[in-house]
């Protein structure tokens, strides 16, 4: 009985690590909470990880195709690690420079692309509820006015 458990147990452990990795590597839809497909032409050049619940009522997105900006917010699961791992692998596949990253439990990373700079930050879930992405994309170099002392 010992030398089955210790056999099964690597294999089941090793099962599960690959299923929950193609999980996250998968580019599936991305759905609002009531099942239906977030139209994709306005978010063209970025993928979220799949099974990402997009919450519309707490997202801006100004434009369509390359350029858009504005901040997406969706539900990512319990697995906030695997998105994280997600963003770091597939965006910078994607043509995505890292600028930064820090994981905690509320993780961020910076991304910057041609004339575009996108944050991810992806904060750990509680007891009842999933983890929340939420990404911010703006122009690089857009003009800032510097703050004034009052």
């Amino acid at each position: 009985m010992r030398k089955l458990s210790t056999a099964v147990l690597p294999a089941l452990l090793s099962a599960l690590l690959a299923a929950s990795l193609v999980g996250c590597a998968s580019t599936s839809p991305m759905t609002t909470a009531d099942g239906k497909p977030v139209p994709t032409e306005a978010l063209t050049g970025v993928l979220l990880p799949a099974g990402a619940v997009f919450k519309p009522d707490q997202s801006l997105v100004i434009g369509t195709g390359e350029q858009w900006v504005g901040r997406v917010v969706a539900d990512v699961g319990r697995d906030v690690e695997g998105a994280f791992r997600y963003f770091q692998d597939t965006w910078t596949a994607q043509g995505w420079t890292l600028v930064s990253a820090v994981r905690s439990k509320n993780s961020l990373l910076v991304f910057t692309k041609q004339d575009r700079t996108a944050t991810v930050e992806l904060a750990e879930g509680t007891m009842v509820g999933g983890g929340q992405l939420t990404l911010t994309v703006a122009p690089r170099n857009a003009a800032v006015a510097a703050p004034r002392k009052p």
